[in-house]
């Protein structure tokens, strides 16, 4: 595993600087918009202006790898974001903000793209699924390293802007002196969003209302936690909490989604969430352990409804809808900060639970519906849970191992035959 890991060492250095750089450039811009007096709902509509940027470009990322290549569309992207980062901390213009973040999302998307397609370029059947949990952990690490680089320096000033640019600029060392071939990228099909509603409308509902509510999250959490009279180390904890939530709740949620029927675990996850937010918004505990324990109901959310989608596709059509899942979760994306911005403008700070509650309960009842409507999936029909990196891009799909693996079982009878589960 090692001697397979060696020569992708470059990749894994350039993604984590540039996580680490994307972690603290969310949190840090959602505490600067609150200092230079941003009327909230100006806030929501800037912030959400990176999820516009990251649909553009996750979709035309590939063709111009296609055209000019890894390396030099690589360095374009990091030169062009480390620029964006610079622009923030030069003019505090909501105008000029909102076009800085949508470069930076088209950016920061097609650096996602580039490295991940080319992890799954340099990738084996036999160890693709490793690799894509050292890429899952490495960004989990990266953003929670990045909220606490907001203690580092003050946010009034320039400091933090300029450290992101550094370790934006850091990202292209071991890119562009790495030894090793980038591969031939192929743009995978897309599988319509018409027909995946089609086939799975559980799937696509939850995904985009998971994106709402994870946009929220990450374009005002620390408004939010501004708001509410915390210090910027507390404003880190809170955001950096609900990551880590996350990151330790993937895997036990994956290895029971993988022993019972998903819609029913969609179901629970959904309403406990509900019910945590709500918690969270009478402040019933201590809110760091609250969001914690909410962090790892919610994050996992979409991981969860992917493996759903997948559990009604056939193998080749399982990478193509994977990207349409992305691009469904990133429109979600793009509404969430917005939707939040207007309630925490109408109803103080803590209307930022009430958007988590509102999302997270249409899942729930959504779920509740399709349980009633459709018998439960035998356990040897599922597809195999992957948990997917949040932010991530349509390229992450590439590296489920499902949508490579040509030997394995393709038909639920052969599975069950097989007998094959794969936490």
């Amino acid at each position: 595993m090692l001697s397979n890991i060696l020569p992708i060492w470059a990749l894994f250095i350039g993604i984590a600087m540039i996580t680490l750089g994307n972690g603290l450039q969310g949190t840090l811009l959602g505490v600067r918009a609150s200092l230079e007096g941003f009327p909230t709902t100006t806030t929501g509509l800037v912030m959400s202006c990176y999820y516009a940027g990251f649909l553009l470009g996750s979709i035309y990322t590939p063709r111009f790898v296609v055209k000019v290549g890894h390396i030099r569309v690589f360095a374009a992207l990091a030169s062009l974001a480390s620029a964006a980062v610079l622009i923030h901390s030069l003019f505090p213009d909501p105008l000029v903000w909102g076009l800085a973040r949508l470069v930076a999302g088209t950016s920061f998307a097609g650096m996602f793209v580039v490295a991940e397609s080319w992890l799954n370029g340099r990738s084996t059947n036999e160890i693709r699924g490793k690799i894509l949990s050292i890429y899952m952990t490495i960004q989990y690490a990266g953003f929670i390293g990045g909220q606490f680089l907001l203690n580092l320096a003050s946010p009034e000033g320039y400091s933090l802007f300029i450290l992101i640019s550094v370790l934006l600029s850091l990202a292209l060392v071991p890119i562009l002196i790495t030894a090793v071939p980038a591969p031939v990228l192929q743009e995978p099909e897309h599988v319509g969003l018409r027909d995946l509603w089609r086939i799975s409308p559980l799937g696509v509902f939850t995904g985009v209302n998971v994106g709402i509510a994870h946009g929220a999250i990450w374009g005002m959490g620390a408004v939010f936690a501004q708001g509410t009279g915390r210090t910027v180390t507390e404003i880190s904890i809170f955001m950096a909490t609900f990551v880590l939530g996350g990151f330790l709740f993937q895997w036990p949620l994956g290895i029971i989604s993988d022993r019972m029927d998903r819609k029913r675990l969609i179901a629970i996850a959904s309403w406990s969430a509900v019910l945590l937010a709500t918690m969270c918004l009478f402040s019933v505990f201590e809110l760091s352990t609250l969001i914690f324990v909410f962090g790892g109901i919610s994050l996992p959310l979409y991981s969860l409804a992917l493996a759903y989608t997948n559990d009604h596709l056939s193998q080749d059509q399982m990478v193509a809808a994977s990207s349409s899942m992305v691009l469904i979760y990133g429109l979600g994306a793009l509404l969430g900060p917005a939707l939040a911005s207007i309630l925490m403008s109408v109803l103080g700070s803590w209307g930022f639970f009430l958007i988590q509650i509102l999302a997270h309960m249409a899942v729930g009842l959504f779920a509740l519906y399709y349980l009633a409507r459709e018998p439960e999936l035998r356990h040897a029909d599922h597809s195999a849970f992957v948990s997917v990196p949040f932010r991530s891009s349509p390229m992450a799909a590439v590296l489920n191992p499902e949508a490579h693996e040509s030997d394995l079982p393709s038909s639920p009878a052969e599975r069950e035959n097989e007998d094959q589960i794969i936490p």
